[in-house]
């Protein structure tokens, strides 16, 4: 199997899993009474998980490079965590297909500014007709996902 296709089904396995996880996390936020606090369990769970499994592999030593790392590099799980409280807040009120509509527009119009930037030190890469065709697409997805 090409490694781009592994990659792909990886990745939308991936999209799974944020799919399922949005409306556990709204179940655990009305269990605990707290969108703040399910979102802290979940990355608590997380961490929990990957710490155990770096670990065991063997890479415990790169936890400790992290504290060299540049500041906006540690953004990632500020990032995160915003995005696990959103979704946990938002759920209930958009519903779980609303929300993800959402967030995959979002992404999509993040993703084609830092394309654009070459954030992050990814290649420049410009913004054509086909991806703002394809941003507007999911803008309208998102638009008729309320009815």
């Amino acid at each position: 199997m090409p490694m781009t296709l592994f990659a792909a089904i990886l990745i939308a396995l991936g999209g799974v899993c944020i799919a399922v996880q949005a409306p556990i996390n709204a179940g655990l936020a009305r269990r605990v009474e707290s969108p703040i606090v399910a979102a802290a369990i979940s990355f608590g769970v997380g961490f929990t998980i990957l710490a155990g499994v770096a670990l065991a592999l063997g890479q415990g030593r790169s936890f400790g490079r992290a504290f060299s790392a540049e500041p906006q590099l540690w953004l990632g799980g500020f990032l995160g965590a915003f995005y696990v409280w959103a979704m946990v807040w938002s759920l209930p009120r958009l519903g779980t297909f609303t929300a993800i509509c959402a967030v995959a527009l979002g992404q999509i119009v993040a993703a084609i500014v830092l394309d654009r930037i070459g954030a992050f030190g990814l290649p420049v890469r410009d913004i054509s007709v086909p991806r703002m065709l394809a941003a507007l697409m999911v803008g309208g997805g998102l638009v008729l996902s309320r009815f």
